[in-house]
């Protein structure tokens, strides 16, 4: 009974899991080369990450560099880095491209903090409908097998435990990255 439940668990865990990556990639006035995560550049003819054709270092706090592999892909890199919407003019001087990141106003911080609640939000949503439907799975199940109503009930309980204690890991990851923003 309790691995028809873990199915449930496990995409709680994952919407943990993606939320993590979506808070990574917003950047907080320092550098973090995971910014460059969702970027892809045209390398003979494959969509590759930028982290798969150059080596991509963080030498000062607030600076990015990215040394590519093959100096063909230096404007490649610079014009997807463009296009992106990280917001940052890459600057390159015929070897590597350098990024660097401006200290955050007050403003864009408050904006940040808010879209990450907004993000929280949204996982906190799904993890709900994942509840439902593991209580959805539980009523149908109790409905056609010889389950008892308090077996039923015990895995309600189980699945609402689970569910407190995916949205409490929410609430500290969007407190904690809402402090790192916020910190100056």
């Amino acid at each position: 009974m309790n691995e028809k439940i873990q199915v449930y668990e496990t995409k709680m865990g994952k919407t943990i899991a993606n939320l993590e990556s979506e808070f990574g990639a917003i950047r907080a006035g320092r550098a973090n080369p995971h910014v460059l995560d969702r970027i892809t550049v045209d390398y003979y003819g494959t969509p590759s990450p930028i982290q798969q054709v150059a080596n991509v270092s963080v030498p000062e706090p607030r600076i990015i560099q990215i040394q590519p592999w093959e100096s063909k892909m230096i404007k490649a890199i610079e014009k997807e880095i463009l296009c992106s919407d990280l917001g940052i003019n890459p600057t390159n001087d015929g070897k590597s491209i350098r990024l660097v990141f401006p200290e955050l106003t007050e403003e864009r911080r408050k904006e940040l903090v808010k879209d990450i609640k907004k993000k929280g939000e949204a996982a906190k949503v799904a993890i709900r409908n994942i509840r439902r439907d593991a209580n959805e799975m539980l009523k149908k199940l109790g409905k056609s097998d010889d389950v008892s109503e308090d077996e039923i009930k015990d895995l309600q309980d189980k699945v609402q435990k689970v569910t407190d204690k995916y949205i409490k890991e929410v609430d500290g990851l969007v407190e904690v990255k809402s402090k790192e923003i916020l910190t100056v």
